[in-house]
């Protein structure tokens, strides 16, 4: 008996980026935990990776290629072999490109891993090379991205322990009980030695119960409120003028544009209590070192980008950027980029194609994209059926007959079930990669444990094969994943002090390192990464995009999704993260959807008693784009107008429909965003 212990890493859609540990008994996996050695996990993993080895497991995981041979969506499925599967491909893409050019297949990918080498390299070498049009890879936090450059420079933000320093911790649109829960011990260490703790949501969420203040306002009405707190900080002298005269430009035109938030109309509009809103204002500007710890929940609307813009203005109001303990918690995404040429191999491609926004899949297969319309769709790491928004249209044009279709999955998804084509995919257990977190400063090697179950392949050995099948001999096209690494830490470093010294060898050997960072304050010199040195309240770049160069200019929220029903009959629904899924992945792990319970909905008391709905009861929420059925949770959790169903349910295991049948597909205010906190519903008593 062979017995051995192999470092890894979780490469799911979290901050936490937690090490792992992987027992390994002749080749089979029998244990799997934290490692108690990484500085962020400490030993324990959360509810959604505990059970890993039951995902990787699973009856149901896919072993071998399938082929269609009923209708879409039938269900009906062939086994092939690899190379019938590839010679497929080869043949349809060719007459595709004969026909329509390369730009006529469309990659979609998004987080189902978030690795160097299985997704971002995965997403650019091949695609690129083949000329395939691009995907403006949007879904998640593009507005708050551009927003927060647009401010300060880059997505810089303090280590989880750094939050000790604070004396004010304000989580904005961020529940990290369920989805950051590695930050919960260095908070709950915060509030032991007296910090306090505001959460701002539309939810009283499990991280809102132990909080000092919740700020339940309306969704989307975050940058209002925003506003409306500078404004009072204004009013009341708590904002520190000197500061802003040395390290801010726009503070003249920002502070003017304050005048249309009086407190009357941020009352209004956010729905909280003008006493609620000056003891918020008052406890930001006068309990220093104070914390706005936000996420991508924020810009997930209408006006997220200028949500963001707003939020990160009051730190600058209050003078704390630079200071340990004070200013924003984002991300750590911009430490550093890995080197654009090593990853995407540009200078050896042709042009890049035209890009296609993800969050318009469903229109784009319909026709909106249509100079060459998309012919074919290879999907991998994402299952946009059950995460996208207004996945009816999705679902209408995946089953478009002259659709060619072809999803790399572990298992048969909402997705995978419309495809032509269903290739096996490897779990992150019999794979190697490389991560980077996004809530902390770690980089992390994930060494392959166990050996591919039946014939499953990990994504850059399908690229590798498509690569080959298309004619394409390039080196960088048929690397191994070490190779790849290697590459990429080496070319970065030549030119980001951040990753000098850490080798693959070095990351091989201890599993592990720390980013090379000058200090544990970010922003602490007060040179800002912007174009003028300063925190940009005024922004010349957004200018020069299009947008509103100053925060404060909000749309109205209409969702374009409306019935025949009374206006004033429609709720705004939320569809939060899951405390036990992320999206959609591991969503089909029995365990985890019995600790999840049913798919439900919670809803105020006011408005299920205006309806005739009882708690426990099953209920429709419907609009324009489509329906779901689930079950009713009545409950002040939420306010009067709002209902909230947690996302990543698969709509087969799930009744057939999920949320996202109801969620619109426009557009955010910056940067091709996703606005699913902006969708209206109507719900009613299920019949039947």
């Amino acid at each position: 008996m062979q017995s051995l212990v192999v470092r890894g890493v979780c490469p799911h859609d979290c901050p936490d980026t937690c090490g792992v540990l992987t027992e390994v008994v002749d080749g089979q996996a029998v244990g799997f935990r934290g490692d108690p050695e990484h500085p962020i996990t400490q030993g324990w993993l959360c509810a959604k990776v505990r059970p890993y080895l039951d995902h990787v497991y699973h009856p149901d995981r896919l072993l071998k290629p399938l082929r269609r041979v009923g209708p879409k969506g039938s269900g009906q499925w062939q086994e092939i072999t690899w190379a019938e599967a590839i010679e497929e491909i080869r043949d349809r893409w060719s007459r595709i490109i004969s026909q329509f050019g390369p730009e006529a297949i469309l990659p979609y990918s998004y987080s189902g891993t978030l690795g160097l080498v299985q997704l971002s390299v995965a997403n650019a070498r091949f695609w690129n090379r083949l000329g395939a049009s691009q995907l403006q890879r949007t879904i998640c936090c593009a507005a708050a991205e551009c927003a927060v450059e647009a401010t300060v420079g880059k997505r810089w933000a303090p280590a989880y322990e750094e939050v000790i320093h604070s004396r004010l911790v304000v989580l904005w649109g961020h529940n990290p009980v369920s989805t950051a829960p590695h930050f919960m011990p260095f908070l709950r260490q915060a509030q032991r030695q007296g910090a306090r703790v505001v959460v701002i949501d539309p939810r009283r969420t499990a991280s809102a119960k132990s909080a000092d203040l919740h700020l339940p306002l309306r969704p989307g009405t975050d940058g209002i409120l925003a506003m409306g707190v500078a404004r009072q900080l204004v009013e009341t002298n708590l904002h520190q003028e000197n500061w802003l005269q040395a390290h801010s430009v726009g503070w003249p035109q920002f502070r003017e544009r304050l005048d249309l938030f009086p407190l009357d109309r941020v009352a209004q509009e956010t729905g909280l209590s003008a006493e609620q809103i000056v003891e918020f204002a008052r406890m930001y500007g006068e309990i220093k070192p104070g914390l706005l710890k936000f996420t991508d929940g924020v810009n997930r609307n209408y006006n997220g980008g200028q949500n963001v813009r707003a939020i990160c203005a009051l730190a600058a109001l209050t003078g704390q950027y630079g200071v340990r303990g004070g200013g924003i918690s984002y991300s750590t995404s911009g430490y550093f980029k890995w080197d654009v040429e090593a990853l995407n191999k540009w200078s050896q491609c042709p042009p890049p194609g035209r890009a296609v926004n993800m969050n318009r899949l469903g229109a784009a297969l319909l026709g909106e994209v249509a100079h060459p319309p998309i012919q074919s769709l290879f999907v991998f790491a994402a299952n946009p059926v059950t995460s996208s928004p207004h996945a009816s249209k999705i679902v209408q044009g995946l089953l478009r007959e002259d659709l060619f279709t072809i999803v790399h999955d572990l298992f048969l998804t909402d997705t995978a079930e419309l495809a032509d084509l269903v290739l096996p995919a490897t779990s992150q257990l019999e794979q190697t990669d490389l991560n980077r977190a996004y809530g902390h400063t770690i980089i992390a090697y994930n060494a392959q444990a166990i050996p591919p179950l039946g014939e499953s392949k990990s994504n850059w050995e399908v690229m590798g094969l498509l690569a080959r099948a298309m004619g394409f001999l390039e080196p960088w096209l048929h690397q191994s994943p070490d190779e790849v690494i290697d590459e990429l830490l080496t070319a970065t470093a030549r030119h980001d002090p951040h990753l000098q010294g850490i080798t693959l060898e070095r990351l091989k050997r201890e599993g592990y390192a720390p980013l090379n960072l000058s200090g544990k304050v970010p922003f602490e010199d007060l040179q800002f990464p912007t174009p003028t040195g300063k925190v940009q309240l005024y922004s010349s770049e957004l200018a020069s995009q299009g947008y509103d160069p100053l925060p404060g200019q909000f749309r109205s929220e209409i969702d374009h999704g409306e019935t025949d029903w009374p206006n004033d009959e429609a709720l705004t629904l939320v569809s939060a993260a899951s405390h036990h899924f992320v999206s959609s992945s591991l969503a089909s792990q029995a365990g985890l959807l019995q600790r999840a319970g049913p798919p439900c909905v919670e809803m105020h008391p006011q408005d299920a008693a205006q309806r005739g709905i009882v708690d426990g009861e099953e209920v429709v929420l419907a609009n324009g784009r489509g329906e779901c059925r689930l079950r009713a949770v009545v409950t002040d959790a939420v306010q009067p107008g709002v209902v909230a169903s947690t996302k990543g349910r698969w709509s087969r295991l799930s009744g057939g429909r999920n949320v996202n049948w109801l969620t619109t597909d426009e557009l955010a205010d910056f940067a091709g965003q996703s606005c699913f906190h902006s969708t209206r519903v109507w719900v009613r008593k299920a019949k039947g």
